[in-house]
């Protein structure tokens, strides 16, 4: 009969699943006076390639035939010095009662030295961000606890709090007692992203896993995050909804859901994950302080830490995604609009600076859309006339609003009426100049160019390329570096 043990993830040990990491062997026994088969458990509950045959005799340190030592200590066996990969034979004879590791019935293949004594630093910190999140917090903590302890991983809970107006602050306290929590009030700034961000500053483990408070994540689901992050399946491993598996819950509204596809796919120039929207994610201490620039607008940092940590492999987990208990949701159309400056900075760090014409150019791309559908709209109640002016007047809104807050976003240095009504003049300059040169081309060299739409393409290019200069250069400028005096 074998003794089951978990082990919490650490060191490298070969096992039947490849590389298992192991931070130190713990077992737990009732029995005092025989010897015992040791079979160890991966956090995942799969069993290693690892077997040990220890004999508990006493509460002090003691040496093995050779040489190795294992420590007994309140009816729990720590082996601080070697793990051994051997070929144990659950069928080979227990060996009677003996002070020393049996060696007889060990044959170790592979040595690998953990560390002399018990790590002191945790392996995971588990960043919790909440705002008026007290009904849901004595529900999550003691389910993450329960998939912490039952795993063998040390952990620690950070929750980063907005000045909840609730009984978040009161509900903290009160779970301290039981669990390893820490409670950052935060006074002064406001954003899940920036309290996430706060609360892996103040992390000391070597696993950082962000997840959210309302009860949306799967507790359960912590140990495989943190158990693929350390045998290196990802450098970024994410708690994902759509991935074979990954499932949310019947409630979800089609609106829901259509929003969350629509900007996933507006990041699928940044990743290749298919939920990187996710709350629910893990990386390395060392991948987090690798990141450069680190500025995140509203929800999605997550995204943020993907591109920004240049984080190549992305490993998805499935869980099932729960509609949130108690409390309200916090994302708003602010946060939507938030979530378009975002990317406009996320691709503005990625492409450098092609960034600023391929931008200019799609917002004015999304401007032609924009006034061919308003130009229809308008058409079932107006004048022509009338309705192409309206539209080309909304188009021209529209493209300042684009290039003001995603392709200039960088250079508010004017002030925003004063920018806008630059921006209409200008842009009524360009229009004139844009039909000027499909006026000349056509009037002049017809039978060259046999179609007038050649004629309107060149106009209309030239119309682009001057728009683009008057606003790189006279409408949104770059700030002037502030001169030194001496």
């Amino acid at each position: 009969m074998f003794l089951q043990a978990q082990l919490p993830p650490g060191k490298q040990v070969k096992s039947s699943r490849g590389t298992t990491i192991i931070e130190h062997c713990e077992f737990t026994t009732k029995s005092n006076n025989h010897c015992k088969p040791i079979r160890l458990i991966h956090p995942l509950g799969f069993p290693l390639d690892v077997n040990l045959t220890v004999a508990i005799t006493s509460s002090r340190p003691q040496q093995s035939e050779n040489g190795h030592l294992i420590t007994i200590f309140n009816d729990t066996i720590i082996a601080t010095d070697v793990l051994f990969k051997t070929s144990y034979s659950r069928f080979s004879p227990i060996m009677p009662a003996h002070p020393h590791l049996s060696g007889t019935s060990l044959k170790a293949r592979e040595v690998v030295s953990p560390r002399q004594k018990l790590d002191t630093q945790l392996l995971v910190s588990i960043i919790v961000p909440t705002y008026e999140e007290a009904e849901n917090l004595p529900i999550l903590i003691p389910q993450v606890w329960e998939a912490i302890t039952s795993s063998g991983m040390t952990a620690e809970i950070l929750v980063v709090d907005d000045n909840s107006q609730d009984d978040t602050v009161r509900v903290c306290n009160t779970l301290s007692h039981l669990y390893p929590i820490k409670l950052f009030v935060r006074t002064q700034e406001r954003g899940l992203s920036s309290a996430v961000l706060h609360g892996m500053n103040q992390a000391t483990g070597q696993v950082l896993l962000v997840m959210d408070a309302d009860l949306s994540h799967p507790p359960e689901k912590v140990p495989e995050l943190v158990a693929a992050i350390l045998e290196k399946q990802g450098d970024f491993v994410i708690g994902s909804r759509y991935v074979p598996g990954g499932t949310t819950d019947d409630s979800w509204s089609f609106f829901r859901w259509i929003n969350s596809k629509v900007a996933t796919g507006l990041s699928r120039g940044l990743t290749t994950a298919r939920d990187p929207m996710a709350g629910f994610f893990a990386l390395s201490r060392k991948s987090f302080e690798h990141a450069m620039e680190l500025n995140p607008i509203g929800y999605k940092i997550g995204l943020e830490l993907i591109v920004k940590c240049k984080c190549k492999q992305v490993c998805e987990v499935p869980i099932h995604f729960r509609d949130r208990i108690h409390g309200e949701s916090k994302l708003t159309l602010s946060e939507q609009f938030k979530y378009l400056r975002h990317l406009g900075r996320l691709y503005r760090h990625k492409m450098g600076e092609w960034f600023t014409p391929l931008a200019f150019a799609a917002v004015g791309a999304s401007g032609m859309v924009v006034d061919l559908v308003l130009l229809s709209v308008f058409m079932l109640s107006l004048s022509f006339p009338a309705a192409r002016a309206l539209a080309i007047f909304a188009a021209m809104t529209w493209n300042f609003l684009g290039n003001r807050y995603l392709t200039f976003a960088t250079r508010h240095n004017k002030a925003p009426l004063k920018q806008y009504l630059m921006y209409c003049g200008c842009s009524l300059l360009t229009a004139s100049a844009s039909w000027s040169i499909s006026t000349y081309l056509w009037e002049l060299h017809a039978q060259l160019l046999r179609l007038p739409a050649v004629a309107a393409i060149v106009g209309i290019a030239a119309g682009v390329i001057l728009n683009y200069l008057f606003s790189n250069f006279l409408i949104f400028p770059r700030k002037r570096p502030e001169s030194s005096t001496h």
